[in-house]
């Protein structure tokens, strides 16, 4: 066995720290994926339309995006354990108030308050996770990390259509549930012994700091891939109810399942061969799993569509937050989180309200043929950077 081979298996990953914070990591999920599927249920209930479900969705994640720079900042100026439990008792609070709202309005002013401490303890837990994990097993971590989420992904949105559609549990008591879920979260990461990072002055720059350069690559990709989750999160639950297809919690169970299954490889296949070994055949598995979306025509199809989109994000995903670190500064790893997500948020966002548009104007099935072409756009510019650093590598040689 070589020596770096050798030296990597000591480094540990899991240590007390780390698993505090991968169970955070999975309740905060918790309730925050049981939320993700009914929250256009919610709105329709409220009298809302497909537009309407669209923004209300979308607002989420854009006040996510404009608050992550600010916690990127926070993160090195106040420390990772401030910023993190001041984000889970905003969504906490936020979250536990929507069953109590009678209008739409309200519900969107929350929602933009909720999207205020995702983005705060989102941009956080990841930048922690990135602290306590070494550096040599750091895509391997990360996607161990990423584990907790997806378990929580696999129960989540089941979960939470189940209850919503059940008698028992009313709207303002399965909102209660999910604050519930984000209250042991909270608890869990403060006990959590935060890294201390050291900073540097820089003052003056705090202001216009707004984004980690190094990130920018991966977090563009990363846009145009997380496109194409608005359109499921927002409205896959609705799409199949009007071509009366049944399966949609088992749609999101196999989802989960998939991702489940590509972080036990693609993390450390991408320490090992980086990634070039991950992108382009998740990215396919991605295209793929749109493309059968636009079509459905039974169940069957629904699921493979599941497998093969878990299968694809599930690689891609890590790979790519992976990708945004490993070249910024350890005093920037904050700020290269803040980056990450910000550009994962605006996908979500931006795909929430334009699909909202687009299906209501021709129809949910042309939703995923815009996912499909913004798929397709990011293996362009995934290979136009390639050719673009080899260039830059033949130039200095």
């Amino acid at each position: 066995m070589d020596e770096p081979l050798m030296s990597r298996q000591k480094e540990k990953i899991w240590t007390k720290d780390f698993v505090l914070i991968v169970l955070a990591n999975f309740f905060i999920f918790l309730g925050f994926q049981m939320t993700l599927p009914t929250i256009p249920l919610f709105v329709e209930n409220l009298g809302g339309n497909d537009q309407l479900i669209g923004y209300v969705v979308g607002i989420f994640t854009f006040s996510a995006l404009l608050l992550r720079p600010f916690a990127g900042n926070l993160l090195e100026a106040k420390g990772r354990g401030f910023v993190y439990l001041i984000g889970l008792a905003i969504f906490v609070l936020s979250v536990g108030s929507f069953g109590f709202l009678a209008s739409i309005s309200m519900l969107f002013l929350m929602r933009v308050i909720q999207g205020v401490g995702w983005g705060f303890s989102t941009t956080a837990s990841g930048t922690i996770a990135t602290d306590l994990i070494p550096a040599s097993r750091r895509g391997e971590g990360m996607g161990y990390f990423g584990l907790s989420g997806n378990l929580a992904l696999a129960f989540g949105p089941s979960l939470g259509l189940a209850l919503a559609a059940s008698d028992i549990v009313s709207f303002e008591y399965f909102f209660l549930i999910c604050a519930g879920l984000g209250l042991v979260a909270l608890m869990l990461s403060s006990r959590v012994k935060y890294k201390k990072v050291e900073r540097k002055q820089e003052k003056a720059k705090m202001k216009l700091d707004l984004y980690e350069k190094s990130a920018l690559k991966p977090a563009i990709l990363l846009f145009f891939l997380t496109i194409t989750f608005g359109g499921i999160a927002s409205f896959l639950p609705l799409y199949t109810a009007e071509k009366h297809i049944e399966g949609i919690q088992v749609y999101f169970l196999l989802y989960a399942l998939a991702l489940m299954v590509t972080r036990t490889f693609a993390g450390q296949l991408y320490d090992r061969k980086g990634h070039q070994a991950v992108f382009i055949p998740g990215t396919l598995l991605v295209l793929a799993a749109m493309l059968l979306l636009s079509w459905l025509p039974n169940s069957m199809a629904l699921y493979t569509a599941a497998v093969l989109y878990g299968l694809g994000f599930g690689s891609v995903q890590p790979a790519l937050q992976a990708w945004s670190i490993e070249k910024a500064p350890i005093n920037r790893r904050g700020m290269a989180n803040a980056t990450f997500f910000s550009f994962f948020d605006l996908g979500v966002g931006v795909g929430a309200m334009v699909f909202g548009q687009i299906g209501h104007l021709f129809g949910y099935s042309s939703i995923y043929i815009a996912a499909a072409i913004a798929v397709f756009i990011s293996v362009l510019l995934y290979i136009f950077f390639l050719l673009k650093e080899k260039m830059g590598l033949v130039e200095h040689g």
